[in-house]
């Protein structure tokens, strides 16, 4: 069978020999990987390795590579958003199975094992302000998975249904998907002390999660609709931005995935703490110590 070939408009590489955008080459990545989206929280993740061997910084993506109680680690940051997801992804995968000398794809499969650590806006009376949630399944409004081949064998077509049903959809706004966390790697980071929950990833902080400022909503009744939502016992917990595109993409390209994220703002109570960088470094403590 003949390898796929990356032409470089597909596969972009700076003259260094770095992937475009993370400006990262094959050695510089651990087989582990440790998500964030502040470009400054990748330090305090480093704060805990015991060395670093490489550090590499590009526009919102920043990267350290060091060691955590002898595992090997890669910290990166990825912005806002399921877009830059789609970004960060994509060239994480590349670095691990593309050669870059020939650019064609490697005989044999790298599963990389990647953890979002992120914050988020709780949606029930169970997530309040300072609760870790484990995203097991992932509502993504940002129609990311859509464009790619295999969508459907990778989600819960299901529960995008019954989603669609109970909250009397607006196609208009894209067709949400349901994309779901590797099991084993969710029960070990979760653990015993973290709920295990359905996020919904918005493609914007307002609008799209229900704040209305100068601007009036399309649907001003979604957000009470999806707090009522159920569906196998299973509720919606919380708002954030980002897992849906993490667990869908690595789900495609066959490596473990998972978000994990405190509640600084529950959004039924009214409620948010704008000091939240003060506490999370116990989240990031626990998910190191369990990849």
């Amino acid at each position: 069978m003949e390898k796929k070939f990356f032409a470089p408009s597909e596969l972009i590489v700076n003259e260094d020999g770095s992937i475009f955008h993370l400006h990262l080459k094959p050695e510089n990545l651990a087989d582990k990987v440790i998500l964030v989206g502040d470009p400054g929280r990748v330090a305090l993740v480093a704060s805990h390795f015991e060395d670093v061997e490489c550090e590499v910084s590009n526009r919102e993506f920043r990267t350290i590579t060091g060691t955590f109680h002898g595992k090997r680690i890669t910290a990166q940051s990825t912005g806002i958003g399921c877009d830059n997801i789609d970004i960060v992804v994509n060239e994480l995968d590349a670095l691990a199975n593309i050669d870059f000398k020939t650019r064609n794809e490697k005989d044999t499969p790298r599963q990389l094992t990647l953890v979002r650590i992120g914050t988020c806006g709780g949606l029930q009376p169970f997530t309040p302000v300072g609760t870790y949630i484990a995203s097991v399944k992932s509502i993504g409004f940002d129609g990311l998975l859509n464009f790619y081949a295999g969508r459907n064998q990778v989600c819960d077509l299901d529960f995008e249904a019954q989603f669609k049903k109970q909250v009397e959809w607006d196609m208009q706004l894209g067709n949400p998907y349901v994309a779901c966390a590797d099991k084993e790697l969710t029960d070990r980071i979760a653990g015993e002390d973290m709920v295990r929950g359905v996020t919904i990833a918005c493609g914007g902080f307002f609008g799209p999660q229900g704040r209305e400022l100068r601007l009036p909503l399309q649907d001003p009744r979604l957000n009470e609709k999806i707090e009522k939502f159920s569906y196998n016992n299973m509720k919606v917990t919380n708002f954030e931005m980002e897992s849906s595109a993490l667990a869908g993409l690595s789900a495609l390209m066959g490596h473990k995935a998972v978000t994990v994220c405190m509640v600084i703002a529950n959004r039924l109570a009214k409620e948010a703490n704008a000091g939240y960088k003060n506490t999370i470094d116990g989240l990031i403590e626990k998910v190191l110590e369990r990849i």
